[in-house]
């Protein structure tokens, strides 16, 4: 088994693909491991599109249910049903060596998978489900729901041979605040593929999007709500507008409804673009309109994938200062107070404000991105924990 190429099932249970953070880490780690030589087959819900180079089972359609933001729902628990049945059915003909679940719901079918085919499993861990759920106001805090997620995410931990996450954060949460032993726990944290995020024709992307040649522009890509920070970002561009004229912001992702509202009703939406979902394909080709990159992520311990293709494309990146932000940023990062609108704004409009700032980070974050990021490692990697499982 050491040498031989494995057979991986990885289960999904989100309408993969779907351009947004979890699905270009599934993507990305199936596509390396592919790379490798490995056979691997994502199980997912019926939403969603197929990406090239990697092979995907779906669940049968469901047509009322066409929810592709991320969040809680309480269709999950019949999709989730039906994403178990055709686990099932795959793993009888694909006979994998192992099962990679993805996110808590992902662990819970893997395990019935696990004990009715006798395959070890490994949970990809890439936050907290309750914190998740309560970020969403899905619940109260200390709701009986709220206990219910708590106790469940517990038990669901536990089920997995091993646990990977997609920060070191993450690992310390879960050896801190839920019990699991360190040796069980594995950082592997996100990457970039450089071939596709890389800088391009900043003066194209500004033609095609319609943003002024001269401005000054701020990008964001990634899910538009509250937990990534966005009504801090609407409420810091009335502060960045009062020191520099010009500025202009660039907002990637969706859903985006709310947003287009609020900035409307801020007086603020002349110098806002949202563009809505943006296809991974074409993702660094928007993002090098920008002069800076911002991303004011609220959650402490998730994974916050959009950085690496923030650096892949040269882009100087403000973010709130936090463990999982300095692991990725390292010194390159430019770092706002906490939930701070107003440190936020002074951060954005002290970096575009410097001109050679902006340059040699640019530079420095695509050399890291390229040297230290790169999906292949992470694929040399996650095949060393495989063939550790295999091996119990």
């Amino acid at each position: 088994m050491a040498d031989r190429a494995l057979r991986v099932l990885m289960l999904a249970p989100t309408p993969y693909f779907s351009d947004r953070g979890c699905h270009v880490r599934i993507y990305e780690e199936a596509k390396a491991l592919t790379k490798l030589g490995h056979d691997v087959c994502i199980v997912t819900y019926h939403l969603g599109r197929d990406m090239p180079g990697v092979r995907v089972v779906r669940i049968p359609q469901i047509p009322w249910y066409q929810k592709l933001d991320a969040g809680p729902s309480w269709h999950k628990p019949y999709l989730d049903l039906l994403l178990l049945l055709k686990s099932y059915s795959t793993a009888r003909a694909f006979r994998p060596h192992l099962i990679h679940a993805h996110l808590h719901e992902g662990t819970l079918l893997g395990y019935v998978i696990k004990r009715i085919f006798r395959r070890p499993l490994l949970f990809d861990y890439q936050g907290s489900l309750s914190g998740e759920s309560l970020s969403h106001g899905f619940f109260r805090a200390g709701s009986l729901l709220h206990r219910l997620f708590i106790f469940m995410e517990r038990a669901i931990d536990r089920c997995a041979d091993a646990i990977i996450t997609s920060s070191s954060q993450g690992r310390k949460e879960l050896i801190r605040d839920w019990g699991i032993a360190s040796e069980r726990v594995t950082a592997v944290i996100d990457g970039v593929d450089t071939n596709i995020f890389k800088p391009c024709s900043c003066s194209e992307a500004r033609l095609e999007l319609g943003i002024d040649q001269d401005a000054q522009v701020v990008v964001y890509l990634g899910l538009l709500n509250r937990y990534q920070g966005l009504d801090m970002l609407l409420d810091a561009i009335p502060r960045v507008r009062s020191e520099i004229s010009g500025v202009h912001f660039l907002l990637m992702g969706f859903p985006d409804e709310e947003y287009r509202l609020r900035a409307s009703e801020m007086g603020i939406d002349d110098m806002i673009t949202f563009t809505g979902r943006v296809p991974y394909n074409r993702a660094s080709f928007f993002l090098s309109a920008g002069d800076i990159a911002v991303s004011p992520k609220l959650a402490r311990t998730e994974a916050n994938g959009k950085l690496f293709n923030y650096m892949a494309c040269g882009l100087p990146t403000v973010v709130f200062d936090s463990e999982v932000n300095r692991e990725i940023l390292g010194d390159d990062g430019i770092y706002a107070t906490f939930g701070s609108v107003s440190s936020l704004a002074d951060c954005i409009v002290a970096t575009l404000n410097d001109k050679v700032l902006l340059s040699e980070i640019g530079q420095r974050a695509r050399r890291k991105a390229a040297e230290e990021h790169s999906w292949d490692s992470r694929a040399s990697m996650l095949t060393r924990i495989y063939r550790g499982l295999l091996s119990i």
